[in-house]
C-alpha cells in the first residue's frame, strides 16, 4: 500500500475490517451490549430523575464502544499490516560481474491470507524486484490445516522470480505433505530437500541449499545432530568455494550453520516472539522460550550470516503484538565494484 496520507490509510484498513465477518460478528455484539446498556442507565435516570446520571452514562457508554474498536482495529492491523527489512550482504567470495542481487524472504506463512489472492503481499513483494524468492518452511498450519492459501501464494511467487522452499515442522505429517510437496513441485518451485544447486551470478556462481526441518529425521538424536545430517546430505561429498546459501527453518540451530561453514542462512520459526517488547526483543519463541536470542533480524558470528524473519502468521498464539508481518530482503552485493 502506497503512503498516501494518514486519511487514505484509515480508510483503507477500515475497508478491510468490514470486510471481515469475525469483525462484523464483534461489532454487531458490541453495537447489542451498547444499546441494553443505554437502556439500563436511561431506566435509572429516569426512575430516579437524575439528568445527570443520563449524561455520564452515555459518556461511559461512548467510552467503552470507542476503546474496543480501537482495540480491535489495533489488533488487526499488528496481524495484517505488512512490513518490508532490507540488509545488504557483501562477501569476498561472492563473484565479480554483477551489481546486486535480491533474496526476498518469506516464512511461517501458516495458511494465512493478505487480501484476495495473496494480492496484499504480491504486491509488496513484486516492488522489491526479487531475483529470488526463498520460503523457510510452515507454509501451512498442522492445526487449521489448509494449503489452498499457502499455494496461491506460491503460484504468484513463481510469477516474479524463482522460488526456493523448505519445510518447517508444520509440514512435518507426511501424509499431508506428500500431495503439497507435488503441488510445489508442479508449479515450478524448487523444494528443497536435503539438496543443492549452483546459480550462475555475474562471472560465477553461487550455491544455494535447502534441508528439511529436524522434525523429518527420525533416525539421529538431537536437533543439531539431525540437522548436520541433513546439511551433509544436501552439500554432498564435493567440496565447493562458492559463496553458499542455506534455507532451514531453524534459527536456535546457528552454531550448527557456523561449525558447516554456511556463509549465510535463512530462518524463520520464532515468529518475532510473538510480542516485541522495548530494549528486549521477543517475548516468546518456540526451541528458544522466554527472552530468545534470535528472535528477528541479523546475525553474524565468525564468517557465517543468520538472516531471521519474524514470519507473516500465526499459530498456536493468535495475535502479534508490536511484532507486524515481516518481508525481509537481503541484497547481496559484490566488495569491489564490477568493473575494477
Amino acid at each position: 500500500m502506497d503512503n498516501n496520507g494518514i486519511p487514505y490509510i484509515v480508510a483503507h484498513y477500515t475497508t478491510l475490517l468490514l470486510q471481515q465477518q469475525w469483525f462484523l460478528r464483534k461489532l454487531s455484539l458490541l453495537i447489542g451490549c451498547t444499546i441494553v446498556m443505554h437502556i439500563y442507565f436511561d431506566n435509572i435516570s429516569q426512575k430516579e430523575g437524575m439528568s445527570q446520571v443520563r449524561k455520564r452514562s452515555k459518556k461511559i457508554i461512548l467510552y467503552i464502544f470507542i476503546a474496543v474498536i480501537a482495540i480491535v482495529a489495533f489488533s488487526y492491523y499488528q496481524n495484517n499490516a505488512l512490513s518490508v527489512t532490507k540488509f545488504r550482504i557483501s562477501s569476498d567470495k561472492l563473484p565479480n560481474g554483477f551489481d546486486s542481487y535480491r533474496i526476498v524472504h518469506l516464512t511461517d506463512i501458516h495458511s494465512k491470507s493478505f487480501g484476495k489472492n495473496q494480492s496484499n503481499l504480491v504486491r509488496k513483494v513484486k516492488k522489491l524486484k526479487p531475483d529470488l524468492i526463498a520460503v523457510t518452511g510452515d507454509l501451512v498450519d498442522r492445526r487449521k490445516y489448509n494449503a489452498e492459501a499457502s499455494i496461491i501464494l506460491m503460484r504468484e511467487m513463481t510469477k516474479l522470480a524463482p522460488v526456493y522452499y523448505v519445510t518447517g515442522n508444520h509440514e512435518c505429517c507426511r501424509s499431508k505433505f506428500e500431495p503439497l510437496g507435488k503441488q510445489l513441485n508442479e508449479l515450478g518451485v524448487h523444494v528443497m530437500r536435503k539438496k543443492s544447486e549452483f546459480i550462475k551470478l555475474g562471472q560465477g556462481e553461487i550455491r544455494i541449499a535447502g534441508v528439511d526441518d529436524p522434525t523429518f529425521n527420525q533416525h539421529a538424536d538431537g536437533n543439531a545432530a539431525k540437522l548436520n545430517q541433513h546439511i551433509g546430505a544436501a552439500l554432498g561429498t564435493g567440496t565447493s568455494d562458492a559463496f553458499t546459501i542455506l534455507l532451514s527453518h531453524r534459527p536456535e540451530l546457528f552454531s550448527v550453520y557456523v561449525q558447516n561453514k554456511m556463509d549465510l542462512t535463512f530462518s524463520g520459526h520464532a515468529h518475532g516472539g510473538q510480542v516485541r517488547l522495548p530494549f528486549a526483543g521477543g517475548l516468546i519463541a518456540p526451541g528458544q522460550g522466554f527472552l530468545p536470542r534470535y528472535d528477528a533480524g541479523k546475525y553474524v558470528e565468525g564468517d557465517s550470516t543468520l538472516i531471521v524473519s519474524r514470519g507473516l502468521g500465526n499459530s498456536i498464539i493468535p495475535q502479534r503484538l508490536f511484532n507486524r508481518p515481516e518481508i525481509v530482503m537481503v541484497e547481496l552485493t559484490p566488495q569491489s565494484p564490477p568493473n575494477e
